[in-house]
């Protein structure tokens, strides 16, 4: 592994001056390394950080990827991770025509991870620095606990997917909170719903109120308003002050919950695993992001790639070599899901309807088929707005907000079914729906989603972990659920129970057509001393 050439840099600087230009916004410093497939296959499994911490699972999977390219062979074109500063990989037989069409991907994933607000916990330091600071404390730590180190790691990792990754955003997205500001905040959340429970009529006349104090007072609104409430309400300051000794609510993760009340690890011989355990869930949330966005990250770099790339005057003579690379890359299969043609395709719908003015109040109210095809404002705010939908959306969003009918439709998009041909004996596949509604569920249901479970502790007693799974139509893996228990047994070092919802058997249904139906029964799954049971509820 080696920098890039001085050549290459050229070309990379003069791709970074005309995505300046075009309206993305990035660091400019970054580190540019040539790579050999090998190199590749040893850092693919860290998540291509080279100073993630070690750990047998990587190993392994080095091994796999060996495997599968003696038997499919293949040059990926590159990688980028969101460090300070950005650090992409090239393959080392790349062309300067395809590290344009290259630069111009990667810039623009740079772009999204320093402007998208889910990335917005990563902007503040390099993680490439403080993952080499973590790799050498396990290192030491495993040099003094030896395999205990591993243990420890593996139990943690089980329920890394855990993290209260949102709990993190809302702390640093939140705007500074003044007096003020808390006192509005109570008034209306806690005050009026809670202590007083005022009628919704009410509550809305106390909401414009305080709106119209706002348009005549500007400033002073806040405290012109709780003036009038004051002899409405005498007693509201001295609950107020009341509500501001009490401890607020904190929200932590199972992780962040064994780190912090665990007997366990708070002996003086188990302290060190409290500080592997931060490693792994740090580490963890770092990465939330990227799993949250893979489909706009990858057709964000897609959609400016191409935009670029076609205004470059160094491309000339490469044009039917960009066009068979980029069709690898952007079209959209009939059957599965390329995120990045779903990405780039939407992207460009999004700009277009954007245009002409189609997310307007006006347009909205239009009930004429005819004059919906035919509207166009020529907003020439198309741009603006993807750029919006960038800094703004994750995946969920996006996909939940934007897949309309018209985009379906105009991109023959459609949900396969599967049937068995009982003459043959095989699958056979079908178009099952074209409705937008069917695509987009196909759509969400593919999206990362872990399972929300929470501690409960006036449910555990005698030293016992309550974990509760927040049931929300997907039960959890069944194989997992023991080694993953008997890892949280062991860290917190008492009895785990965990209650969750598992599907019923069912006769199934008479006619064919129909779909079968699923009943839940919430069940409690128990373990001590490394023996699992479980029982309804």
């Amino acid at each position: 592994m080696e920098l890039i050439d001085q050549h290459t840099k050229k070309i990379m600087e003069g791709c970074k001056e005309r995505a300046l230009n075009a309206g993305l916004r990035f660091q400019t410093e970054s580190l540019e390394y040539i790579v050999t497939n090998r190199d590749l296959l040893e850092l693919s499994p860290k998540l291509m950080i080279p100073t993630l911490y070690d750990y047998w699972v990587h190993d392994v999977e080095v091994l796999k990827e060996k495997g599968r390219y003696e038997l499919y062979p293949g040059n990926p074109y590159e990688t980028v991770i969101n460090t300070r500063p950005a650090i992409s990989f090239y393959n080392d037989n790349n062309p300067d025509w395809l590290n344009v069409l290259i630069f111009y991907h990667v810039l623009a994933h740079i772009d999204f991870f320093q402007n998208n607000l889910y990335f917005r916990h990563t902007w503040d330091y390099d993680f490439t620095g403080q993952a080499l600071s973590d790799k050498r404390l396990i290192a030491k730590l495993r040099s003094e606990k030896g395999r205990w180190v591993d243990y420890v790691i593996e139990f943690a990792r089980g329920i890394d997917n855990l993290v209260g990754y949102h709990d993190e955003l809302s702390r640093l997205n939140r705007p500074a909170v003044t007096e003020l500001s808390k006192r509005l905040d109570f008034y209306f959340d806690v005050f009026l719903q809670s202590i007083k429970k005022v009628k919704i009529h009410d509550y809305i006349k106390e909401i414009e109120k305080y709106n119209d104090c706002v348009n005549k007072e500007g400033k002073r609104a806040e405290k012109a308003f709780f003036s009038d409430v004051r002899r409405k309400y005498p007693e509201f300051d001295a609950i107020f002050k009341k509500s501001l000794k009490e401890k607020p609510e904190h929200k932590i993760d199972p992780i962040q919950y064994l780190i912090e009340h665990s007997d366990f690890l708070k002996k003086d011989e188990n302290e060190w695993m409290r500080s592997v355990m931060e490693v792994v869930r740090n580490t963890s949330v770092f990465f939330q992001p990227q799993i949250r966005t893979k489909i706009m990250n990858e057709g964000w770099a897609s959609y400016w790639h191409e935009k670029l790339f076609l205004q470059d005057d160094r491309i000339k003579g490469h044009e039917v070599d960009f066009a068979r690379a980029h069709a690898g890359v952007a079209s959209l299969p009939r059957v599965g899901l390329n995120p990045y043609a779903l990405g780039m395709h939407l992207f460009y719908y999004i700009e277009e309807v954007a245009d002409k003015g189609k997310y307007s109040i006006e347009f909205k109210r239009l009930l004429n088929a005819d004059k919906r095809e035919k509207f166009d404002a020529e907003t020439g705010q198309g741009q603006d707005f993807i750029f919006k939908v960038r800094e703004d959306f994750c995946d969920f969003l996006f996909v939940n907000t934007f897949v309309d009918q018209d985009f379906v439709t105009r991109n023959k998009l459609f949900v396969t079914g599967r049937r068995m041909n009982q003459a043959k004996m095989v699958w056979q596949f079908y178009v099952k729906s074209r409705k937008a509604e069917d695509y987009r569920k196909m759509l969400l249901d593919t999206l990362y989603h872990p399972p929300h479970i929470e501690i409960d502790p006036e449910k555990g007693k005698n030293n016992t972990l309550y974990l509760v799974h927040r049931f929300e139509e997907k039960p959890l893996v069944k194989e997992f659920i023991a080694n993953t228990m008997m890892g949280i047994e062991y860290l917190w070092g008492g009895p785990v129970q965990m209650e969750t919802s598992e599907v019923v058997p069912t006769s199934p249904p008479k006619e064919e057509t129909k779909e079968p139906e699923i009943k839940w029964q919430r069940v409690l799954y128990s373990m001590e001393n490394r023996k699992l049971s479980k029982r309804n509820i």
